[in-house]
């Protein structure tokens, strides 16, 4: 049988004439969906139990579908299986051997579905189980920082705004900032997670079938909460893979603002931390080089996953209901999204509980810049003193400091009772443990 007749045995009843060879290759999808193998004949497998249950496949039938069917699961898990690009998509391949394997009940699977409700099926599947992937990696990267900032809660490092030394603070609470980032991540891919979980099988391809089909059955067999409520929404939806695109491209957001700062950090500009050398790479002419690269890709790596994001939310915009050829688009984007963030992930949990901060280079940068100022204002207020007063004041005080190249850490009690009624306690004041430990309430660099 030639490549044109196997690609038009599955649909080509209608046309005279065989498929251009270029037209085949070009609207083949088969070299990016072939990684759905597993959730195409997991939904087949439900599909022909659904069937049989209709009797509409016999005992026999049944048996031999689903023999059939982990017979080329094997088949392509030992590599043997052979993928042709006339056959379009990985649903005609499966079909296809099956048909070649078992005979005329395999041509019988198709009954009561379309491709479109079965690829709509299939990343679903797909999609549910990276998520799941993905979610276990976010975990682990928050017990990851979790253990770190536990270790580092009371190293002294200064708090930035504008990239400017702000107020002092610890490294763990700049950690734990870190993970209330991904605590969002996570809760956001379980929301995706829980909207996409609706069985698109049994829409067929945009009106439903008329065979008495039982869709909560096969809902139930693949582990969804519920069969989708609309045949046209059900095909034509992309709304999980946008949705999930977005929520990745949050996470990817949130990994390349922690990257930012590691590059910031490592360099001898900072010098707060020093990285793995496993996560690192040298210069091929600059022998003395320890580069980030590591956190370096990430943070470019971002920009592809808001591309794709933006590439999906265009694919869809002007998509009349119901299925359109656009959307076999939606794959290839998908897949590179949910590939990127899962190695994104893994390199910044294997990374962050090796990170190894110096404490005395973090707290020398909390002594700089001023960073008790607040510290100092708040202490006059206590005194009496009104806040905007207080403010002036200090700012006065600062703008000494400034001449004579003291910070107010540095300055003797009496420079400082030169602009306010301060006592001997607020050399203890201005200390950077009592700045850090005075905020211990919910939130504040000094709770825990």
């Amino acid at each position: 049988m030639t490549e044109e007749k196997k690609a038009n045995q599955q649909w080509g009843g209608r046309f005279s004439e065989a498929v251009d060879e270029f037209v085949a290759r070009f609207t083949a999808s088969i070299d990016f969906d072939k990684r759905l193998y597993r959730h195409d004949i997991q939904g087949s497998m439900a599909h022909a139990r659904m069937l049989h249950k209709a009797d509409i496949l016999t005992e026999e039938e049944l048996g031999s579908i689903l023999n059939g069917l982990q017979d080329i699961k094997e088949e392509i898990e030992r590599g043997e299986f052979e993928w042709s690009v006339a056959l379009e998509d990985i649903h005609m391949n499966i079909e296809a051997r099956l048909t070649e394997k078992i005979g005329i009940a395999g041509k019988k699977l198709h009954t009561g579905r379309s491709r479109n409700d079965q690829v709509a099926t299939d990343i679903r599947l797909w999609l549910r189980d990276e998520i799941d992937h993905i979610l276990a990696e976010l975990e682990r990267l928050q017990d990851g920082l979790t253990e770190l900032s536990v270790k580092e809660n009371k190293t002294i490092m200064p708090g930035f705004t504008h990239l400017q030394v702000a107020q002092p603070i610890t490294f763990g609470h700049h950690l734990r900032a870190w993970r209330e980032m991904l605590v969002r991540d996570h809760s956001r891919m379980v929301d995706c997670r829980k909207r996409m979980n609706q069985c698109p099988l049994g829409a067929a391809a945009l009106a439903g079938t008329t065979y008495p089909i039982d869709r909560n059955y096969t809902a139930e067999q693949l582990g969804f909460d519920a069969p989708t409520a609309n045949s046209l929404d059900s095909v034509s939806d992309r709304d999980f893979a946008i949705e999930f695109c977005s929520a990745s491209a949050l996470i990817l957001t949130h990994l390349s603002r922690m990257s930012e700062e590691l590059v910031l950090w490592t360099s001898q500009q900072f010098d707060f931390i020093e990285l793995p050398d496993r996560f690192c790479t040298g210069s091929s002419i600059m022998p003395q080089k320890k580069n980030p690269d590591v956190p370096e890709l990430v943070r470019g790596k971002t920009g592809r996953v808001n591309g794709h994001l933006i590439g999906l939310l265009t694919l869809m915009k002007s998509q009349p209901l119901a299925y359109n050829k656009d959307n076999q688009e939606d794959k290839e984007p998908l897949f590179d999204t949910v590939d990127t963030v899962k190695d994104c992930l893994r390199a910044f949990a294997d990374m962050v509980p090796h990170i190894k901060s110096k404490s005395e280079n973090m707290r020398a940068a909390a002594k700089t810049g001023f960073a008790t100022a607040t510290d100092l204002a708040d202490y006059l207020v206590k005194k009496g003193l009104p806040f905007r007063e207080a403010h002036e004041v200090v700012g006065k005080a600062v703008a000494y400091g400034l001449d004579c190249g003291k910070d107010l850490s540095e300055m003797t009690i009496e420079e400082l009772q030169q602009f306010g009624a301060v006592e001997e306690d607020v050399l203890e004041a201005l200390s950077l443990e009592s700045c850090v430990e005075a905020r211990n309430h919910i939130g504040g660099a000094g709770e825990g």
